[in-house]
């Protein structure tokens, strides 16, 4: 509970008490000084979710942290020093190392910041109680916040005033939703959290688009993004980060068809079936997101004639389209129309279109320029229009690879006008 101070046990924690964090701790943890583990590694260590990103909090200054680790012969890199954290890399891997600190003022994302020695002050000015744990080399856990109750329950609460830490950054909103969709247990989320989360809505307008697009994108794979998109639809806050109409059924049917088709969660995949119908949603979600163009143009392809896919044209139309469009966005078109169409995430035919690239590699169009111009097509417009129709014959004849076929083919496009 927030004002006191629980504890229990990680037990025999292999990815605390070996390897690199083990030495790092080690350097960090005497001689006057403390250090722990922080944040997400101990929330997942506690629910059995693979620990990947290692955090560590400590009561050494900056300066004694550069200090200890360079001596170690580990590298420190001064990646956020004014507030206290420095990357240390070891064997390649890197460690966030910050000193404890506490809020002098907060003003959206940046905040002045004073150092300490205090845990509790350090936890009560994380965002919410299952990111506040921390765990030192001895396994012991300590909650100052709630957050072992909260963990336990599944839910997602923010330290302390709940519009207070959102005013702190409003990023913390969507961090809310997209915390709630991977650890809660898919009901309700926390009531006084919601409402301050509808209350500050407005602030998420003045959060930098890549900042959104990272917790958006976090948010579609999470586990139980399915009931939190529809609470933040019902809450109006779905509309404001998309900046349009959201397909909420599609989405949910997308995860079935990709769980069916044996594909892990993507999130451009869900993006798309969450919120492209057409060619301009697709431009609207390049800029309100500032997506890559990599992920634009899956979106952008994804949009286009995705109503006409269907299992009965056959697999020689689903080859050419594989053909066309290569594996990505082919699996991305056919999960789309998939996903949209009546047909259940276990139907056979489906399935069997969206599963080819598994069975089936598209070959390589085998006719080069020299085959036309061997047979007295000028280089240019011409011989452009020739390997064009060339090509086309090819698709449309199976992708033959005889050369008989081959040479029809080719003699019959040099005849083209």
């Amino acid at each position: 509970m927030t004002g006191g101070q629980t504890t229990r046990s990680l037990g025999d924690a292999e990815w605390l008490s070996t390897g690199a964090l083990q030495r790092l701790l080690g350097v960090l943890d005497g001689d006057g000084e403390e250090a722990r583990a922080v944040g997400g590694a101990v929330r997942n260590a506690l629910i059995g979710v693979p620990v990947e990103e290692i955090d560590v909090a400590t009561t050494a200054p900056p300066e004694e942290v550069v200090r200890r680790v360079a001596a170690a012969g580990f590298k420190p890199v001064p990646t956020g020093i004014e507030h206290g954290t420095i990357t240390v890399v070891i064997d390649g891997r890197p460690f966030e190392v910050t000193t404890l600190r506490r809020d002098i003022e907060t003003y959206g994302r940046h905040a002045k910041v004073a150092f300490g020695r205090d845990w509790r002050q350090d936890a009560e000015r994380r965002d919410f109680t299952m990111n506040a744990l921390s765990a030192s080399r001895d396994g012991t856990v300590y909650d100052y916040v709630g957050g072992l109750a909260d963990l336990a329950k599944r839910r997602v609460r923010f330290i302390g005033d709940p519009q207070k830490r959102i005013e702190e950054d409003y990023l913390r909103i969507l961090r809310f939703f997209r915390f709630h969709a991977a650890y809660s247990d898919g009901g309700h989320p926390d009531a006084e959290g919601l409402a301050a989360c509808i209350a500050g809505r407005a602030g998420l307008d003045q959060l930098s688009r890549e900042r959104v697009r990272m917790e958006t994108m976090k948010l579609v794979v999470a586990p139980h993004a399915v009931p939190t998109l529809i609470a933040m639809a019902d809450c109006g806050l779905l509309l404001r980060v998309l900046g349009g109409v959201s397909y909420l059924g599609a989405f949910e049917n997308m995860a079935k068809v990709e769980a069916a088709a044996g594909l892990a969660p993507n999130a451009v995949r869900r993006l798309g079936a969450l919120a492209v119908a057409v060619a301009e949603d697709a431009e609207r979600l390049w800029h309100k997101l500032r997506l890559a163009n990599a992920e634009h143009e899956r979106l952008a392809s994804m949009a286009a004639h995705w109503r006409e896919l269907s299992p009965a044209a056959g697999e020689p139309a689903a080859r050419a389209l594989l053909y066309r469009l290569r594996a990505q966005h082919y699996t991305d078109r056919v999960l789309l129309a998939w996903a949209r169409s009546p047909a259940t995430a276990h139907d056979q035919a489906w399935h069997a279109l969206a599963s080819l690239p598994q069975h089936w590699n598209a070959p390589v169009f085998p006719l080069k320029a020299a085959d036309f111009i061997t047979r007295g097509v000028e280089k240019g417009p011409a011989l452009g229009q020739a390997l064009a129709a060339a090509e086309e014959a090819w698709i449309a004849a199976g992708f033959p690879e005889d050369l008989e076929e081959l040479d029809a083919i080719a003699v019959a496009a040099s005849q083209t006008k």
